[in-house]
């Protein structure tokens, strides 16, 4: 596997199922794709652990080892600049260097940028909607707008200023941990057209993996508004497998009745290592493969 001459691994496996019929377990995945989370970058020094100019060159050796092997597409979980619209003539040029299919997921600092610039940030990127769905192979990839209802995302009408207020309210009179004006929600529009179709993914028996730049399982204070809301959105389709996201840079792993929570490492975070996964889709598992070390050996 060409892989193993660029990048060294570890496995995690993640079960979707809780029995594995092992001798009809595939030898080969269905499909891989890579995944990256929170490249930040911006020309500008060090701020505590995030290396904002270190970004790019990480981004172009993790693009080389993308290349090098078979991949569906690659998608980025959110804020691949820290600020100013300028930084993404500089990272779009490298991420674009992909061989594959790249999709976009919007996070908080995308949004970085001059206030007149803010509706540019999706055409940026590419982007006709700030959510969307694709499908590959029995699978349907949703990738949500976590900046949908927000205090610094441009607003779409007073309806969404309106919901933004509520829902914020809402949890900070509960004392919730993720009460900051620097996570964002989604609004009730988008959770009718995600209902319809996790409901969609359930009649014709595919499998549902949701990409978010916010995580929303465990709670802690980087977590999406309305994370309960989601969670338990989700907890009631069984098709639904893994939600993915970025946001908190330590990344971490959960599971909660049966669905798979991964957030990733943020990029900007590393100074001598990097930091991406390549994730292969089996019928009854995910293996995660971690990128941890380019330079040694």
């Amino acid at each position: 596997m060409r892989f193993m001459r660029y990048l060294k691994y570890i496995f995690l496996s993640v079960l979707i199922s809780a029995v594995i019929v092992y001798g009809k377990t595939e030898k080969e995945p269905a499909f891989s794709f890579g995944v990256i989370a929170d490249v930040q970058y911006c020309e500008d020094v060090p701020i505590g652990t995030r290396f904002y100019s270190k970004s790019l060159n990480k981004l172009a050796e993790c693009v080389k080892n993308f290349n090098a092997i078979d991949l569906s597409f690659v998608i980025q979980l959110g804020d691949l600049i820290d600020r100013d619209i300028g930084s993404y003539e500089s990272v779009l040029s490298v991420f674009n260097q992909i061989n594959t299919k790249k999709y976009h997921v919007l996070g908080n600092h995308d949004y970085g940028v001059e206030e007149d610039k803010k509706q540019q940030v999706p055409k940026k990127m590419g982007l006709n909607s700030r959510y969307y769905e694709f499908r590959l192979k029995g699978w349907r990839m949703i990738v949500l707008d976590g900046n949908d209802l927000s205090y610094y995302a441009p607003a779409e009408s007073h309806e969404h200023n309106e919901e933004t207020e509520a829902l914020f309210q809402k949890i900070k009179d509960r004392g919730a941990a993720n009460a900051h004006d620097w996570n964002g929600g989604l609004s009730s529009q988008q959770i009718s057209w995600l209902e319809i179709n996790l409901k969609q993914a359930s009649r014709s028996g595919e499998k549902v993996l949701l990409f978010c730049h916010f995580p929303v399982y465990p709670s802690r204070e980087e977590n999406l508004w309305n994370d309960v809301e989601l969670i338990e959105l989700l907890e009631s389709y069984p098709c639904v497998v893994a939600h993915l996201s970025g946001h908190y840079h330590a990344g971490s792993y959960a599971k909660k009745r049966g669905i798979h929570y991964l957030t990733l490492q943020g990029m900007v975070e590393t100074e001598e290592h990097n930091a991406y996964s390549v994730i292969e889709v089996y019928t009854d598992h995910l293996n995660q493969m971690i990128g941890v070390n380019l330079n040694d050996g």
